[in-house]
């Protein structure tokens, strides 16, 4: 009987080691696929293909530089409420187009664009024109008109090379 003892206790054993080793085996396997997944990554995220990348962006052309026309410089008196001091507007803006091509387009609508930015900028106030806001909702007009008179031709923006309010 003592002989039973001693085979169930090592039968234990052996069924108690089995199991352990077991585990250090799905263990050591994880961890295997987990070192693979992060160099995979690290392939992936960093060493695969710069090489081609620098190509692709070398052979890009470069965009088309803008072309600017100046406009003729307006002296515009404001419009203010009777009796208040006249105040005085001058404005050299610059229009930006994409290509030589607008240019020609633009060019003899000149004219137009001028009497356009005139009557605009007739009704003005000074208070309209004040502070930053006011200057851009200023520029969004003057692009609005001039892309109407020109069209159907495109301006890109209007920029301002001078303005003073007196």
């Amino acid at each position: 009987m003592a002989d039973e003892v001693e085979e169930g206790a090592k039968g234990e054993e052996g069924a108690a080691a089995a199991p352990k080793s077991k585990m250090k085996l799905i263990i050591i396997a994880g961890a295997a696929a987990l070192v693979l997944l992060i160099g995979g990554g690290v392939w992936f995220m960093f060493l695969r293909g710069h090489d081609e990348h620098k190509e692709q962006h070398a052979e890009a052309p470069p965009p088309p530089k803008p072309v600017f026309i100046d406009v003729p410089e307006m002296t515009i008196n404001l419009a203010g409420a009777p009796g208040e001091r006249i105040q005085y507007l001058r404005v050299k803006a610059v229009l930006e187009v994409k290509d030589d091509k607008m240019v020609e387009t633009i060019k003899p609508n000149l004219p137009r664009v001028t009497d356009l930015f005139q009557t605009y900028l007739r009704e003005l106030r000074s208070s309209d024109i004040s502070g930053s806001a006011g200057l851009f909702r200023l520029k969004e007009e003057m692009l609005r008109r001039v892309n109407v008179a020109v069209a159907p031709g495109q301006v890109n923006t209007v920029l301002f090379r001078e303005i003073i309010i007196q």
